[in-house]
């Protein structure tokens, strides 16, 4: 089924808001580094990846429809933060942002009947739910933390172990 000229061009805008995710958590990498912690550090850079595959994932949906690939302009993100705490909490209204991009993206395949777009958007809208619910549970564990340096290297050094369950779920197919 061909792409409808709307439906395409949600998809591009879709496409570059994965984009800007990407850049995004790059730049709270790049400030995490600054802080020396290490773990938050590795947890953006994979955030970042995770979102280019997001973006590869919506780029070959529309190859495969034989639509064309309008890549868009990105702004440059945020630089700067307050705390470890307000990059994650950064991180978790940003996920909120774009589940709505996606829903409404959904919304307009339901009404333009684009079924084949519609299956591919289920996939974001579940991994959208974990997206929300990561960020959350770092910036809530750093509320927990609170100000306690020795607590929060602790969690850095935590935080480091999901390259581990990454690569664990990426060799499991996951």
């Amino acid at each position: 089924m061909e792409l409808k000229e709307e439906v395409l061009n949600a998809l591009n805008k879709q496409l570059n808001v994965e984009l800007k995710s990407e850049y995004l958590y790059l730049s709270m990498a790049a400030y995490l580094e600054l802080q020396s912690l290490k773990g938050m550090v590795s947890w953006m850079k994979l955030q970042a990846e995770e979102e280019k595959s997001h973006a590869m994932l919506i780029y070959q949906h529309i190859i495969d429809r034989d639509g064309k690939v309008s890549l868009l302009s990105i702004d440059a993100p945020q630089n700067t933060w307050e705390s470890p705490l307000d990059v994650f909490e950064s991180a978790h209204r940003h996920e909120i942002a774009v589940t709505k991009s996606i829903h409404d993206l959904h919304d307009l395949t339901v009404s333009k009947k684009d079924h084949a777009a519609q299956v591919m958007l289920q996939w974001f809208i579940t991994e959208q739910v974990e997206e929300e619910a990561s960020t959350k549970e770092v910036a809530d564990n750093l509320k927990r933390i609170g100000s306690d340096f020795g607590y929060l290297v602790n969690y850095d050094t935590h935080l480091n172990n999901r390259k581990d369950e990454q690569a664990s779920q990426d060799k499991e197919g996951k």
